[in-house]
C-alpha cells in the first residue's frame, strides 16, 4: 500500500484567493490517505494583541507562556482548525478536526523551558488517524500535544507544539510516502536567495549549521530530514501560487528534499 501523503498548511498561505483546500478535496476523492496538520500563527498573534500581548519567537518557536497557551488552544483546536473543517466539508470532503491531544495523538516533554509551554514530540499514537482513515475522513489536525511533564498542573497539562515539527513526527509515525510543506515563500533559498529545486540531507543541514536556512525554515527542515530518514520524501512548496500541492505532485515544484 502507498504510504499517505502528509500536507503542512500555514495561516500565511491560507486566504481568499488559495487553492489549497480544492487540490486536498481532488486527491481526497481519487482516493488519496491525507493528513492535513495546520499552523496558525498569524491568527494566534492577532488574538494576542487584541488581549494586550505581544508575541515572542526564539529560533523561529513562539514562546509560550500560560496565557499564550490559553489563546494557542482556543485559536488552533478551535477557530482554524473548525474553519478548515467547515470549508473541506462545503467541498465535499468528510473532513474530522483533531488536535494532537485527542486520542493522546501527540505526546510531548519541555524540551527548552526558555520557550515556556512548547513540547518536542516523543510519541505518535496512530490509532485515532488510522480509525480516521477507516471510517472515510480527513483528518485535519491542530498541533498541541499532551505534556509527559510532571508539573502542579497535573498529567495531561497541554502544550504548544510547533505545527511542522508535529507533520515531521506524523510523516515518521504513519510511514508516509510524501511530507509537503506550504508556505509562504518560493522554497528552500541558497546563500544567494535563489530557490533551490533539489536538496540532499547532507546540504540541508550545511545550510542549517551555517545559518543560511533561519527563521521558520529550520523546523522545516528538520522536520523534513526526520521525514526522510524513515524513507519520505518532502517537498517545501510555495503555497501562495494557484494549485501549488497539485502542481508539485504531478510536475515538481518548490525545494524536493529527499
Amino acid at each position: 500500500m502507498v504510504g499517505p501523503l502528509i500536507v503542512k498548511i500555514g495561516g500565511s498561505t491560507l486566504g481568499s484567493e488559495d487553492t489549497t483546500l480544492e487540490d486536498l478535496a481532488e486527491l481526497y476523492k481519487n482516493g488519496r490517505r491525507l493528513v492535513v496538520v495546520h499552523g496558525g500563527g498569524a491568527t494566534i498573534t492577532q488574538w494576542m494583541a487584541r488581549g494586550g500581548a505581544e508575541a515572542r519567537f526564539h529560533q523561529g518557536l513562539r514562546v509560550t507562556d500560560e496565557a499564550a497557551l490559553e489563546v494557542v488552544v482556543a485559536v488552533l483546536a478551535g477557530l482554524v482548525n473548525k474553519t478548515l473543517v467547515a470549508a473541506l466539508q462545503r467541498l465535499g470532503v468528510p473532513a474530522l478536526g483533531l488536535s494532537g491531544a485527542d486520542g493522546g495523538l501527540l505526546a510531548a516533554r519541555i524540551e527548552d523551558p526558555s520557550l515556556g509551554r512548547v513540547g518536542a514530540v516523543e510519541s505518535v499514537k496512530q490509532e485515532p488517524v488510522q480509525m480516521a482513515w477507516q471510517a472515510g475522513y480527513l483528518p485535519v489536525i491542530a498541533p498541541l500535544a499532551l505534556s509527559l511533564d510532571d508539573d502542579p498542573s497535573g498529567p495531561g497539562h497541554l502544550l504548544n507544539v510547533n505545527a511542522d515539527t508535529a507533520a515531521g513526527e506524523l510523516a515518521v509515525a504513519l510511514q508516509a510516502e510524501e511530507l509537503c510543506f506550504l508556505t509562504d515563500v518560493p522554497g528552500v533559498l541558497d546563500e544567494s536567495g535563489h530557490p533551490l529545486e533539489t536538496l540532499t540531507p547532507v546540504a540541508a543541514l550545511a545550510l542549517l549549521s551555517a545559518g543560511i536556512a533561519a527563521g521558520g525554515m529550520v523546523p522545516k527542515l528538520e522536520a523534513g530530514l526526520r521525514a526522510c530518514a524513515a524513507g519520505a520524501r518532502c517537498r517545501i512548496i510555495d503555497g501562495r501560487s494557484p494549485h501549488a500541492l497539485r502542481t508539485a505532485l504531478e510536475r515538481g515544484g518548490g525545494t524536493l528534499l529527499a
